[in-house]
C-alpha cells in the first residue's frame, strides 16, 4: 500500500475529532510530499535540525509538531517554526522556552510530557511532579500549555490500556481546575502499534510514522 492510500485509509478509520500526526522523521521530503498530496498537513520531527530543514524546504501551511526529546540548546532554532512542542518534561526546559520565544515575541503552544510507565530510559516528567510544573506555566507569558502527552511501555494490550486509562484520568481531572496559561485541550497517545487501544481510552492526537509511511529501511539510513 501506498503512503497517499494509507494516510486516507486511517483518516477514514479513526474519529473525526482525532487529530492525526505524521510521524515524518528520518522520512525523505518526497514520502512527505506524497502525504501532503493525501491531505496530510500536520507532520512530527524529533530532531531540531532535521525539523529545521524540512521546514524550509516544504510548503508553508505544514504544522510541524515537536515529538521528541528537546534540549534546551536547541529550543532557539524552533522558534516561529513549530505549532506544538510536545515534550514539555521539566522547568528547565519550561525556563528556556520561555526565554527564547520571549526573545522573539512568539507564543509556544506546548503538551507536558508525562513519563507515566516510570522508565529510566525515556524522558517526561513524573506524575507526582506535574503540579509543580503547572504552577511554573502559570507564570510565563510566551508559553501556552494544551495539554498532555505520552509514550507508554512496550506490553500486551492489557498493559497498554491501563496506562492509557490512567492517562486519561489524570488529563480529565486537570481538565476541571482552572489555570493561567493551561488547557486540557489534546491528549496524545497513540502510535503504529497501539493506537486502536489509545483511542478506545479517550485519546484525541496520534502519532503514526510507520502505519503511514512503511517500514523504515534502517540500513539506507545508516549508509
Amino acid at each position: 500500500m501506498g503512503i497517499s492510500e494509507a494516510y486516507k485509509d486511517l483518516k477514514n478509520e479513526i474519529p473525526k475529532d482525532v487529530k492525526l500526526i505524521c510521524v515524518s522523521k528520518t522520512r525523505q521530503i518526497n514520502e512527505i510530499k506524497e502525504a501532503y498530496a493525501a491531505g496530510a498537513r500536520d507532520f512530527g520531527e524529533n530532531k531540531a535540525q532535521e525539523l529545521m530543514e524540512k521546514h524550509d524546504s516544504l510548503e508553508q501551511d505544514i504544522k510541524w509538531h515537536f515529538i521528541g526529546h528537546l534540549q534546551r540548546n536547541k529550543v532557539k532554532y524552533i522558534v516561529g517554526k513549530v505549532h506544538l512542542i510536545h515534550s514539555l518534561d521539566s522547568i528547565r526546559l519550561l525556563q528556556e522556552i520561555e526565554k527564547q520565544y520571549g526573545a522573539k515575541d512568539e507564543i509556544a503552544s506546548v503538551l507536558i510530557q508525562v513519563n507515566i510507565g516510570k522508565e529510566d530510559a525515556k524522558t517526561g516528567i513524573a506524575a507526582s511532579e506535574i503540579d509543580s510544573l503547572i504552577q511554573a506555566c502559570e507564570k510565563c507569558n510566551n508559553i501556552k500549555v494544551k495539554g498532555l502527552m505520552a509514550t507508554i511501555p512496550i506490553g500486551n494490550v492489557e498493559d497498554c490500556r491501563m496506562y492509557f486509562n490512567e492517562m486519561k484520568r489524570m488529563f480529565d481531572n486537570l481538565k476541571t481546575f482552572k489555570y493561567k496559561n493551561v488547557s486540557m485541550e489534546f491528549l496524545s497517545l497513540g502510535m503504529s502499534g497501539d493506537f486502536e487501544i489509545a483511542l478506545q481510552a479517550g485519546s484525541n492526537m496520534i502519532r503514526l510514522g510507520e502505519k503511514i509511511f512503511g517500514r523504515r529501511d534502517y540500513k539506507k539510513l545508516e549508509g
